[in-house]
């Protein structure tokens, strides 16, 4: 009996061993580690980056200091920021801050809460000091984002700085820190510069290049520099956060923007917008609109059109054009 359970248990044994056991390696689970280092982004929060390329990162560029060194704001019919190299004039992520996995580039994020900690590490004079520190007011008095110093604790931070390389942003929140270029005095002659470019920091794109802006400008691209024929590409998407089309926006282009020859390179359909694009006075009230949409702040009362902070009272008179040419009662402009 005993040598026969024997037999039995060697023939089971026997069968086991003839099963061909899989190959490790064929059955190997790839891990993204990403996942589990990182916190995932709410999708609400992520800006998308992809459309640009790898052409949103360089090195700061001294031809570009130059022209901003020269600039004269009476004599100049641009912005300083428009006088740049960089994508779109002055939106430049430095090559050693290179977001990019697999040759995609990744996206930047919006600020958490609105709380963007900062520092300034450039040596700016009184006057201009002035000027940066009315430009955070305006965030301040206007929306809910806040700047706040920066801590020991704080790894995700903006630093203003003032190097010879223009006027220049990242976009959005991209981790570490990340440079905010105003360089003096061209970046510092109107608040509204700097404004610009900290709305870029905080995720906000250029107004003329939104996907819809063909229904309220035409782009005179026999007037642009060839080199900056990119700089007008439209957008596929933008994320408008249901704030119309905004002539008078401190984002937007000034109608000679990359001019070849110092005519119009961007011609409004509408009356009277041609005197508020890419004016540097301050927040439009689209703009504040937009931002605390963008940042979830609630309800804040605009400025008043008339208040010293406020945009020039032409910007309403864009509006008003505005609505007369959707009634057809305004003349559309032709090509300049």
């Amino acid at each position: 009996m005993t040598k026969l359970l024997l037999l039995t248990l060697f023939a089971i044994f026997e069968q086991f061993r003839t099963i061909p056991l899989p190959d490790i390696d064929d059955n190997i689970v790839e891990i993204d580690i990403d996942y589990y280092l990182e916190e995932p982004e709410n999708p609400k929060n992520v800006i998308d980056l992809s459309s640009f390329g790898t052409n949103i990162y360089g090195v700061p560029d001294e031809a570009t200091a130059q022209l901003v060194a020269n600039y004269s704001a009476t004599e100049s019919n641009v912005n300083p920021e428009e006088l740049g190299s960089y994508l779109e004039g002055d939106i430049l992520m430095p090559e050693d801050q290179v977001l990019t996995k697999n040759g995609i580039v990744l996206p930047s994020s919006r600020w958490p809460n609105g709380v963007v900690p900062f520092e300034i590490r450039g040596n700016f004079n009184a006057r201009e000091m002035s000027v940066i520190e009315h430009a955070l007011e305006q965030f301040h008095r206007y929306t809910c984002v806040r700047f706040v110093p920066r801590t020991g604790q704080d790894n995700d931070y903006v630093s203003i700085a003032n190097g010879n390389s223009g006027c220049w942003s990242t976009v959005g929140r991209t981790g570490g820190r990340q440079d905010v270029n105003l360089q003096s005095p061209g970046c510092l002659l109107k608040s509204g510069t700097a404004i610009h470019e900290l709305m870029h920091a905080l995720g906000f794109l250029h107004e003329q290049n939104r996907q819809e802006r063909d229904d309220y400008v035409a782009i005179q691209y026999h007037n642009i520099e060839k080199h900056a024929l990119g700089n007008f590409e439209r957008a596929t998407e933008t994320a408008a956060f249901g704030v119309p089309y905004d002539y008078g926006s401190v984002m937007h282009y000034s109608p000679n923007a990359f001019s070849s020859n110092g005519r119009p390179t961007i011609v409004s359909l509408r009356p009277l917008a041609d005197n508020v694009m890419g004016q540097r006075n301050g927040f439009s009230a689209f703009d504040i609109e937009k931002l605390n949409k963008m940042y979830d702040c609630g309800y804040l009362p605009p400025p008043s059109v008339s208040g010293p902070d406020a945009v020039e009272s032409n910007v309403v008179n864009s509006f008003v054009g505005g609505f007369l040419t959707g009634l057809g009662l305004a003349e559309e402009k032709v090509d300049a």
